[in-house]
């Protein structure tokens, strides 16, 4: 019998003994510490297959979240996002993930484990990582319908990996599947909108009954306003007008869908019975639109302003655009009223169908002979602009009654504007002195030829927000009114003119020689008609630069102008763009 001697540890000879029994009387799966050893070589490629396979959902999500975004501002028109889509390599196979994706799957078939795993979990998360951003202008709105697509189309897409995971459980197989699901999330997308649609739809007619319902109840009078432009400004001056006398609610900013228009009915106006004028500005993409928001809102008093090429690639002709603002007219009660712009040849064919009986014009364009020989209701007459705003006079030609107009507002065509409001808050009941008083108070809309002055004395001309063929031309010329100092455009140009698009910006290429010092073209492609247009001027070509984005725009600017230079933001696309 071996004897101790230490206190501290067995003799040698036991310890050998001890181990030698251990090994031949504990069999592998006998034992417990073997059994999970064991058990844990035998997982590891299951466990290594499974966190591939989350690195590639998470892909998915953030690929999911980001086509959303430009799915929303298509307004979930599945056509014309995927005509965004495809029109660009990048957009829908970007090299670098598909480089990572591949370049991992080669390695982890040829690489042992855990190699192999240690590769796919690398190159999964180098193909995932989203690409820098620039500036988001319009971030994803998570409502309660996007919040529906993406919760289903990230269910759906989960099914192929979690298939591929439960029948093989390699590393490589969910890796070429993951890739695969990452480039078809834009197909998720879509699917998931279209297994929706029924859901959606019986949404939205709740919703619309809840809205109907609210209008049933408060029976404000309803003022319709549509036109291819103008609409929204219109509709904020005559708030602001109306107001002298009415509680008025106008749909905010640019809701001007049925579901927009419904939505700030559902919100703003449930059981506020003191709202008396609800104006609602109606738009549309194409012919019907605007019928059925006229459904929901009953005009008494509809209001058009222009009828020309905006949106005109969706409407495919000016005939259409046409058609499709008439029906604000078409659905009045036939005591109800009708406001037209003269001055535009296609309105002047509305008025002459001769619905409503009871039917104004107005006209910034006509002498007062002109006026009176073609029975014009409201005429503006002197027209002056400077840089402190506009000044006319406003005359109703059948009674003679005249007010001097002055504001702060630029750009003739907001001229228009006005008149047409005139025309309105008169027929209201409004004395033409107070609404005179209250135009001079008037604000612009918001990045609506808004002039303003930075730290640096740089006056800034904020026409962001949309452009048209109309529309520019006031805004080029309130730019050359700036005589002091550079005067630099920044414009990406006219979108969505359809066969019109290079013709008209090709006049804005041509007029912009004529008002700026300094041209800033943002997008080579899209304003390549605009640089023909300035190329067939004397405009010196030096002082046009071509830039890629409105960052390096604005850096540009900010580096070289100083204390009185003026600065016109002439529209800005959307993030589609």
């Amino acid at each position: 019998m071996p004897t101790w001697t230490s206190p501290s540890a067995p003799p040698a000879s036991w310890t050998r003994s001890f181990a030698a029994s251990k090994r031949t009387s504990c069999p592998p799966r006998a034992c417990p510490y073997n059994a999970l050893v064991a058990i844990g070589r035998e997982a590891m490629p299951n466990i290594w297959a499974l966190l591939v396979g989350l690195i590639w959902l998470a892909g998915a999500w953030l690929r999911l979240r980001q086509q959303a975004r430009f799915y929303q501002i298509e307004e979930y028109m599945s056509r014309r996002y995927l005509r965004w889509l495809l029109a660009a390599r990048e957009r829908y196979a970007p090299l670098r993930p598909i480089g990572a994706g591949l370049l991992g799957v080669a390695l982890m078939t040829l690489a042992a484990q855990p190699v192999d795993a240690i590769a796919g979990s690398l190159f999964a998360l180098a193909a995932i990582l989203p690409k820098r951003a620039g500036t988001v202008k319009k971030p994803l709105v998570m409502t309660t319908r996007v919040k529906r697509i993406l919760f289903l189309a990230l269910l759906l897409s989960a099914l192929p990996i979690v298939g591929a995971w439960v029948a093989v459980a390699e590393v490589a197989v969910i890796s070429a599947v993951g890739l695969a699901l990452w480039l078809l999330m834009p197909l998720w997308l879509l699917i998931a909108n279209g297994l929706l649609t029924p859901l959606d739809a019986l949404l939205r007619r709740r919703f619309l009954r809840q809205a109907a319902a609210v209008l049933a109840q408060t029976q404000p009078k309803i003022i319709g306003i549509t036109g291819s432009y103008g609409k929204t400004t219109t509709k904020t001056f005559l708030r602001d007008i109306l107001s002298l006398r009415y509680q008025v609610y106008a749909s905010p900013k640019s809701y001007n869908t049925l579901m927009g228009i419904s939505l700030a009915i559902n919100r703003d106006l449930a059981e506020d019975y003191r709202t008396e004028i609800f104006i609602s500005e109606m738009g549309a993409y194409v012919p019907g639109e605007i019928a059925r928001i006229c459904q929901l809102t009953p005009p008494d008093i509809a209001i058009i302003t222009e009828v020309g090429p905006q949106h005109l690639e969706r409407f495919g002709s000016l005939e259409n655009v046409q058609k499709a603002k008439y029906e604000l007219v078409a659905n009045l009660p036939p005591d109800g009223l009708a406001i037209f712009n003269w001055d535009n040849t296609y309105i002047r064919a509305m008025y002459k169908r001769g619905y409503p009986a009871k039917r104004l014009t107005v006209s910034r364009e006509l002498s007062l002979d002109e006026a009176r020989a073609q029975g014009v209701d409201w005429l503006a007459q002197d027209m002056r602009e400077s840089i402190a705003g506009l000044s006319f006079r406003v005359m109703d030609v059948k009674s003679g009654e005249y007010a001097q107009v002055e504001t702060r507002l630029h750009g003739e065509h907001n001229v228009s504007n006005l008149l047409l409001c005139i025309a309105t808050a008169r027929n209201e009941g409004i004395p033409l002195r107070d609404i005179a008083g209250r135009i001079r108070r008037l604000q612009p809309a918001e990045s609506r030829l808004v002039r303003e002055k930075t730290a640096a004395g740089i006056t800034i001309i904020n026409d962001a927000y949309s452009a048209n063929p109309s529309g520019i031309i006031g805004a080029l010329k309130l730019l050359g009114m700036h005589e002091t100092g550079a005067r630099l455009l920044i414009t990406p140009g006219m979108i969505e003119l359809g066969a019109l698009q290079d013709q008209e910006n090709h006049k804005l290429g041509r007029l912009a020689a004529e008002y700026a010092t300094d041209i800033i073209l943002v997008g080579e492609a899209q304003t390549a008609a605009i640089l023909r247009g300035i190329e067939t001027t004397a405009f010196d070509r030096a002082r046009v630069h071509v830039v890629d984005s409105l960052e390096q725009s604005v850096a540009w600017y900010q580096q070289r102008l100083g204390h009185g230079d003026t600065v016109l933001f002439l529209n800005d696309l959307p993030d589609t763009y």
